[in-house]
């Protein structure tokens, strides 16, 4: 969502993945509320940062005319900065949200799937349908897809693109920081943990086809089969290169990802 409105990669959103897990750990081992009090005070400020991104560094830049590669260095920037005070604040050792005894997963289709797993599973999926509702069937929706479309035009239109680009970066934001949280409560954080998500959503993105919830979904589905499927033959280690392999062939031979649409070129 917010590269389809803005025009650029928002390198510094695996930041704010990661600090969802931080923010949360802060909130429910440091201070003792309870998680999901924690949790949702996280997530709400992984909303407030996403429009502090917004406020006070990206939109005095478009307003001096920078063009999205500027935008993109700023981007690094930020998510540099926000990395290194996680390992100042919280230190470079792994840190883990969890507690209780780590016990056995249940039994599913042969695989042991972890009461979180199907927590992250359920959530993926609610969240998933309830962003493509919001912007099939709602007024924001709506005019997040006429910015991303032809931000000129929707201005024309009346539509108030830089309140559009707010609201995307503060939605968007917030379910970077849930994701985090829900992460982090299966497999532990570290402060670099929001490069390696940021780099799979990525792939995800284009395998499923950019401007596509659904497609992002399929792509993420598939890059996971993709990806454990051959940890059966491989070592573990090459994870990684796996993805990244799949990204290759899609480039190569389908692009446009599975639901995206091919750019159709035209004269006048």
């Amino acid at each position: 969502m917010i590269f389809a409105t803005t025009r650029f990669f928002h390198f510094a959103h695996g930041a704010v993945y990661a600090w969802g897990a931080y923010l949360a750990f802060l909130f429910v081992k440091v201070l003792g509320l309870p998680l999901p009090v924690g949790a949702a005070l996280a997530v709400v400020l992984c909303a407030g940062l996403g429009a502090a991104f917004e406020l006070v560094l990206y939109r005095p830049l478009r307003a001096r005319g920078a063009s999205p590669l500027v935008l993109l260095l700023a981007s690094l920037g930020a998510y540099v900065v926000l990395q290194n005070l996680i390992s100042l604040f919280f230190g470079d050792q792994t840190q883990t949200l969890r507690s209780g005894v780590v016990r056995v997963g249940l039994p599913v289709l042969g695989a042991r799937v972890t009461p979180i797993q199907l927590v992250i599973i359920g959530a993926a999926v609610i969240l998933t349908a309830a962003v493509w509702l919001l912007l099939k069937r709602t007024r924001l929706g709506l005019e997040m897809r006429a910015v991303a479309n032809d931000r000129a035009l929707a201005l024309v239109s009346g539509v108030r693109s830089s309140r559009v680009i707010l609201a995307t970066f503060v939605l968007g934001s917030a379910l970077a920081g849930l994701a985090g949280i829900l992460v982090a409560l299966d497999v532990d954080m570290t402060p670099t943990m929001g490069m390696n998500a940021l780099m799979m959503g990525v792939v995800a993105v284009i395998v499923g086809g950019t401007g596509s919830v659904p497609g992002a979904a399929l792509g993420a589905l598939l890059l996971a089969f993709a990806q454990h499927f051959g940890v059966w033959h491989i070592s573990s280690k090459w994870q990684d290169a796996i993805a990244f392999v799949v990204l290759l062939l899609f480039l190569l031979f389908r692009p446009e990802g599975f639901l995206g649409r091919k750019v159709r070129k035209a004269e006048v």
